[in-house]
């Protein structure tokens, strides 16, 4: 008798194994569980509008937003090295609702569904706390365009603050403008006052939970701020593989959309009710191509539902 085909990956089991991977903490997010709430105010630059007829983009709004730590457990702390940063914001209003959801690599570690699946459960640990390197490795040689990641975060510093890190939404979004033109851009939110890196040695001195105690002194100062810049595309870009970065892309025509202002911390409540859920997008910004995001709506849905 053959054997039965492996079923296609769903965003259920994709779930399942995040929280596998990390140990199964309950009640917390499958990814990026440790985090931030914080308000803030975005305000719109006069080219918004010639990019996206977005009302979350070309009006002034309140914002909603997370700061956050990769992996699914709460307890990492702030000087791991191998995970990302998160940061996902809300624009608009309750008819014009926007959630961006950015990170601090430009490419996310699968392209597909499966991919993503067979990704982490290569990564789930053994009995002895620690997953099979070996099956690891195996995958990654198979597979090693789920490297650019990693590879990307192991060849840059430790960020020194959640307010002094560039962030980037790893998909390509559609967006028409006034006058119904679309084409396809990238998110990146760069600090105004520039990166902020670790050393090492710096590193080596910092609290587990430094990130949180920066952003915190960086509020009261009135010091955080960002502006959300829209990446513009060019013919042949690789808008369907998010393992990929456009070619040139840290080179490329950018148009400043607005800037958000963190004014204050919030109680993590008023975050952890809901989610940002990244197929929230008003009406001039699309929902992009590729299978990682058409995957996401359910997914987050889930992950909420298991955390309550």
């Amino acid at each position: 008798m053959s054997e039965l085909p492996t079923p296609a990956a769903t965003p259920a089991a994709v779930v399942d194994a995040l929280k596998a991977v990390a140990g199964n903490p309950p009640k917390v997010r499958a990814s990026f569980a440790k985090g931030r709430c914080v308000r803030g105010t975005y305000a719109p630059s006069d080219r918004a509008a010639e990019i996206t007829r977005s009302l979350s983009f070309t009006k002034p709004s309140r914002v909603l937003a997370r700061f956050s730590v990769g992996g699914g457990n709460p307890g990492v702390t702030d000087t791991n090295n191998l995970v990302l940063r998160g940061f996902s914001f809300r624009l608009g209003d309750d008819a014009h609702r926007s959630d961006i959801l950015t990170e601090t690599a430009p490419v996310h570690f699968a392209r597909t569904l499966d991919q993503m699946l067979a990704f982490l459960e290569a990564r789930i640990p053994g009995a002895d706390g620690k997953p099979d390197i070996e099956k690891v490795r195996a995958f990654s040689a198979a597979n090693p365009e789920t490297l650019n990641q990693a590879n990307y975060v192991a060849a840059r510093r430790l960020p020194g603050s959640f307010a002094g890190t560039t962030y980037w939404g790893v998909h390509s979004f559609p967006a028409t403008n006034a006058k119904d033109e679309t084409r396809f851009i990238k998110f990146k939110v760069s600090p105004v006052g520039g990166d902020v890196t670790l050393s090492e040695d710096e590193a080596r001195a910092k609290s587990a939970d430094f990130l949180h105690d920066d952003l915190a002194r960086r509020i009261a100062a009135g010091d955080v701020r960002f502006n959300v810049m829209a990446l513009l595309d060019r013919p042949g870009d690789p808008t369907m593989d998010v393992t990929l970065r456009w070619p040139d892309e840290d080179n490329r025509e950018q148009v400043r959309l607005g800037t958000i202002v963190i004014t204050r911390l919030e109680a993590n409540a008023a975050c952890d009710g809901s989610i940002f859920n990244p197929v929230n997008l008003a009406d001039g910004i699309g929902h992009p191509p590729d299978e990682i995001f058409a995957a996401r709506r359910t997914a987050y849905t889930i992950s909420l539902a298991k955390r309550r």
